[in-house]
């Protein structure tokens, strides 16, 4: 049986296109919701295609880490609509090292199991706020994760657990932290992703 594809909302680039950032969204939000904020890092990042899937919603993780309940089929029914639309990047010229996979919240759980698990080599894997499948063809590559520790919805504790086992079976994170963020993106950590994107898919 055949996987619909995803639909995306996506700010083309206003440079010739060298490089692309796929990011989704959170529980309950979608392409639409979420785009605005980073409709300024689309024009400063000129040669990047940013794309913003409506991705299907898996169910919410739970209060606790150790009694979470992980939604398998929804999240791998979203793996497979995420790869289709790298594989498309990848089918129209963009090299997938110059892929950046990225996402918020229920958005950065799929981040991370499409980086952790894909044969393709990223540019980098960025989440702000997990594995028997794993691969490494992106062990050494990029990972910027960042929290806010007043976050009522996703608990800091969380990222910072996610963070330490990803740093422990040797992946390099950049974890970064928000005193003052709650769930939600804020310019200092837009400033701080902008930053990450220069570095690991430079203008060329």
């Amino acid at each position: 049986m055949s996987l619909t594809p995803l639909t995306s909302v996506v700010f083309n680039p206003i440079k010739h296109h060298t490089a692309t950032v796929v990011f989704s969204h959170g529980l309950g939000d979608s392409g639409d919701g979420i785009s605005p904020a980073f409709l300024g890092l689309s024009k400063m990042l000129g040669h990047v295609k940013f794309v913003f899937p409506n991705a299907y919603d898996i169910d919410y993780l739970g209060e606790n880490i150790e009694d979470r309940n992980e939604d398998e089929e929804g999240m791998l029914k979203s793996v497979r609509g995420l790869n289709g639309i790298i594989r498309d990047e990848v089918e129209s010229g963009i090299p997938s090292n110059r892929i950046v996979i990225g996402g918020f919240s229920q958005g950065s759980a799929m981040a991370l199991l499409v980086g952790l698990t894909s044969e393709y080599r990223f540019a980098g894997v960025a989440v702000n706020k997990i594995f028997k499948m794993t691969t490494d063809s992106n062990k050494g590559t990029p990972i910027f994760m960042a929290h806010g520790v007043i976050d009522a919805v996703v608990p800091y504790n969380f990222g910072k657990l996610s963070y330490e086992f990803l740093n422990s079976k040797g992946y390099s994170v950049n974890f970064k932290t928000y005193n003052t963020l709650s769930h939600s993106i804020n310019a200092e950590e837009l400033r701080d992703f902008a930053q990450f994107l220069k570095d690991v898919i430079p203008d060329v």
